[in-house]
């Protein structure tokens, strides 16, 4: 693709976003709750912009399993990693981390 190709459609982008301002400001200024706009109304393709579930590491599993093992929960947080098929923490399937977070954190005396 030529500069100058490249060039007129990133223009066109920000003509685009100044439209869509324009019309928020306005419904914003009119006191409308929503600006509802149709699909195919927007300028680019939408369907890659879904919003990214945040994923859990091993080492913030670790940090609570270190906490609830100082606290008391040693063999609870074992419970938890063998409940997993594993027999350490690094051989559970990092999919499963968020599930042993949650559990993790659980934990308590009562």
């Amino acid at each position: 693709m030529s500069r100058t190709k490249l060039l007129l459609e990133v223009v066109q982008d920000i003509q685009a976003l100044g439209n869509s301002l324009q019309v928020l400001a306005e419904a914003l200024m009119a006191g409308e709750p929503q600006v509802q706009t149709k699909e195919e109304e927007m300028p680019f393709d939408t369907s890659d912009m879904t919003p990214t579930k945040p994923t859990v590491t091993l080492d913030e599993v670790k940090a609570v399993m270190v906490k609830q093992s100082q606290a008391g929960f040693t063999k609870q947080v074992q419970s938890i990693i063998h409940q997993f098929d594993a027999k350490k923490l690094s051989d559970v399937d990092p999919k499963y981390y968020e599930e042993m977070l949650l559990l993790a954190e659980e934990l308590s005396h009562d």
